[in-house]
């Protein structure tokens, strides 16, 4: 397994994720692989199933898939967002990551991609007031 944040960035990305989550039904998730064999958005759909996003109640999960190695990543929803929002509309915030990473400042530009992904979540699958946390907000790995 890949150590590629520090602790204290791992926390912060976490918090980024409850944070964000206060706000909207949606669920995000954020996940590094280790030896991606595969194009960026191809792992990135196989791990969203593997960690079981496609298995939330309104299909409203977000994952961020980092492969550090390859200096490579994809943010992915799945198809409760994708019925309802345009064509690229993570392309704000894969730039937000961009300018991050280009500067050496990973966490912080997952950071800000996750309070974006908030942000527009929060348009299309407003918070409930019986809302669960579907998934864990813990970053995986692989």
């Amino acid at each position: 397994m890949i150590r590629f944040f520090q602790p204290e960035e791992e926390d912060r990305i976490i918090a980024a994720i409850k944070e964000a989550e206060l706000n909207t039904s949606g669920e995000i998730r954020v996940h590094l692989e280790d030896d991606l064999k595969m194009e960026a958005l191809e792992g990135a759909q196989k791990t969203f199933v593997k960690l079981g996003m496609h298995k939330t109640d309104a299909r409203n999960g977000v994952l961020i898939f980092i492969a550090p190695e390859q200096r490579k990543f994809a943010i992915l929803g799945d198809k409760g967002i994708n019925e309802k929002v345009p064509e690229n509309f993570w392309a704000e915030e894969r730039d937000i990551m961009l300018a991050h990473f280009k500067s050496g400042q990973y966490a912080d530009g997952v950071c800000a991609a996750i309070q974006q992904v908030g942000a527009k979540l929060k348009a299309f699958f407003p918070y409930q007031s019986d809302d669960e946390n579907e998934l864990p907000d813990d970053i995986s790995y692989s």
